[in-house]
Order: C-alpha cells, then structure tokens, then sequence
C-alpha cells in the first residue's frame, strides 16, 4: 500500500485539494436534494399512493446496495478521482430522465441508475475526503460533509421557488444538470491524484470486522431518519401537516439547514465532548424531533421537530465514515464500501416501511417508529466501543 504524498511546489496545495473536494461534495448534494425537493409532485403526477410511492422509492436504495462492492472495488483500482468524475456526471444525467418518466415502470428504472450513481459518487468523495484530512491531519470530516448538506438546503430551497413557480420537474432538473456537469469540468483538475491506502489488489468482496460491523449499525439507524426526511418530509407536510402548496417544502427545507449547520460545527463538538456522547445525543435529537412533528403535526411545531431531526443526524455518518476510512484492515475505499453496505440498508428499508405503515394505519404512526429508531442509536453508541 501506499499513502499521499504530501504536496510539493510543483502540485496543488492541501486548500486547493480540500476545495476541490468539498465542491464534490456540493455538487453530490444538489443532485440527490434536486430529486427529493420533487418527489411530492411525481407522485401527484403519476397518481401513486403512499404504499405505491414507497415501493417506487425502493430502486434508489437498491441501485445503491447493487453497487456497493462494485464501487468500492472501482475506488481502490482506479483510484478515487476518476470515480468522482465518472460518478457526479452519471448522476446529473440521470436527473432528466426522472423528470421525463411517465410511469411507474420508467421512473423505477431511472431511480436505480440514480441510486448506483449516487453510490459511485458517495464513496469517491467521502475517499478523497479521507485523504485531505491526513493531509491537515486532524478531524474535517464533518465539514465536507456539512456543505453536502449546505448543498441539499440549497436544491431544496430551489425546488421550493421551482414548485411556487410551477415549473416542471424536467425543466427544473435539466438546469442542475448542466449546473452540475460545469462544476466538474472546473473541479476535475485538483481533485487528489492518489488516495490514503490505495490498493489496486483488493478483492471485490470483503467481510468488514467487528469494529466496522458496530459503524455500520450507527449508519444504519442515522441513515433510516435522513432517508425518511429526504423521501417522506414533502408528503408528510402535505398531507399531515396540511401545508399550503408554497409551504410544502419548508420541512425538509429546514432539516436541511440545521443538518448543515450541525455538521460545520460537529468536528469542535465532538473533540470536546467525544465521540460516544455526540453519537448519544444525536440519537436523542433524533427521536425528539420526530416525536414532536408527530404529536403536534402543524406547520410550526412541525418544522421545529424537522430541525431538531436535522441537529441529530448531522454528525453521525461524518463520524462513522471518517473512523471507517482510517481502517487498518482495508483501504480506504473497501472500508466506506463495507460500512456504506449496512448503513444504507437505512434507505433500503426506510422509504417502504414508511409506506407500507401509513397504508396500514398513518404517516405519524410511521414517523413514530422511526423515533423509536433514534432511541436505538442513543443505546447502541451508550454500549459500543466507538
């Protein structure tokens, strides 16, 4: 194996690379937050039902499970920066094709490829990520991935004026792919050329060990909670909470922003007060959150609990993929693969739970148990070695 090589005069400095970086990381942003900010109205469009929209949202997670290996593999090969390139490009060009699906059948099949290339992107950056921190050599983990989330409050405050001003989900998302596909071209060229660990050797298939199994468990319950909110947060304020048309974004607007802000603050908090007692809080924050958009289901309150749910996620996967990058036993690349593989079960299951419950009984008793799932993270950080 080898490592970055610190720059020199003649290559970019650790500034340059962790700006490139965090652009990526932007950039990755916009895309999935684009297609969350909309999923309200494909589902008006094509007249899905909530139980229906939770079988549609599955081909995201299952685009996303199908390529973990293969993407982690991908990394370690051929290293991180052309999957980066390759990875943000497939993902701003599959956004028209969902805004062009007049099916069930075609938007299914759009948001499989949407989930496989947000995976390839997912685990380019965060390993690029990986390899500007050793070069600052303390925690920025949270940061990066504080402008992901600056960038998801961004497409959804655009999704919001998009809806308001009644513009179509294809015209509106033809405008971030090519916003998306410029940023490339300008960021490409001081993108890290080599990653942290890199190993071209690496199987494709390998079993993560314990350490990484207790990561990935975290991830899986912080990822449940963001998954509910990117996919369910529109429906419930219109549905639930009532909102009116112009208004129906402002949850997930709001989880979001506060999203964002937890993590450009998450590296100070956590080297003050420790890993195990922020991933305890954030597992408190979490259920709090939720039960109280559950119990008091109107626009304020509503989108005080989303807030608060937004504060309790933000610094759980920068934490968990930050110790998985650092791993001993795998490069850095298959590590985040194998932690990603459990962590994004989260979305595997979120999005259909949610529906199959609400057909069942309602859209709060749905949010209800995913602030059950909050809880479990506040156990499991209070039991595990983290």
């Amino acid at each position: 194996m080898t490592t970055n090589t610190l720059p020199t005069s003649a290559t970019p400095s650790r500034l340059v690379h962790r700006v490139a970086v965090g652009a990526s990381f932007f950039l990755q942003g916009l895309c999935f937050s684009t297609w969350a900010a909309r999923i309200s109205t494909v589902q008006q469009r094509l007249g899905l039902s909530d139980t229906e929209l939770g079988g549609v949202l599955l081909a995201v997670p299952v685009g996303l499970l199908l390529s973990l290996p293969l993407s982690g593999w991908l990394v370690a090969r051929y290293g991180s920066k052309l999957l980066v390139v390759l990875g943000l490009l497939l993902y701003a060009t599959v956004l028209p094709l969902l805004g062009l699906a007049a099916t069930t059948v075609q938007l299914m099949g759009g948001l499989v490829f949407f989930g496989l290339a947000a995976n390839m992107a997912n685990i380019s950056v965060n390993t690029q990520a990986v390899g500007v921190e050793a070069l600052y050599g303390k925690s920025i983990m949270a940061s990066f991935h504080g402008i992901w989330s600056l960038a998801g409050f961004t497409g959804a405050a655009i999704g919001t004026l998009m809806l308001a001003g009644h513009v179509e989900p294809l015209t509106h998302f033809g405008f971030i792919t090519a916003a998306v596909v410029l940023g490339v071209l300008l960021m490409r060229p001081y993108l890290l050329p080599q990653d942290t660990g890199h190993d071209a050797s690496q199987p494709i298939f390998v079993l993560p060990d314990k350490s990484l199994l207790v990561l990935g468990a975290l991830a899986f319950c912080s990822m449940l909670g963001e998954g509910t909110m990117f996919d369910w947060s529109g429906v419930y304020f219109r549905k639930v909470v009532q909102a009116p048309t112009t208004w129906v974004g402002v949850g997930f607007t709001a989880f979001m922003s506060t999203m964002a802000a937890g993590r450009f603050v998450a590296d100070w908090f956590t080297d003050r007060f420790g890993r195990q007692r922020t991933l305890q809080l954030s597992g408190l924050f979490m259920a709090a959150g939720l039960l109280l958009a559950v119990a008091l289901p109107t626009l304020v309150p509503a989108t005080v609990g989303f807030m608060l749910v937004g504060v309790g996620v933000s610094s759980v996967v920068p934490l968990v993929y930050g110790a998985a990058g650092r791993s001993s036993v795998m490069s850095a690349g298959m590590a985040l693969a194998a932690v990603s593989t459990v962590g994004f079960a989260g979305f595997l299951l979120g999005p259909p739970l949610i529906g199959l419950v609400a057909g069942v009984s309602s859209l709060r008793v749905s949010f209800a148990l995913i602030a059950l799932v909050g809880l479990c993270m506040t156990v499991l950080a209070s039991r595990a070695r983290v």
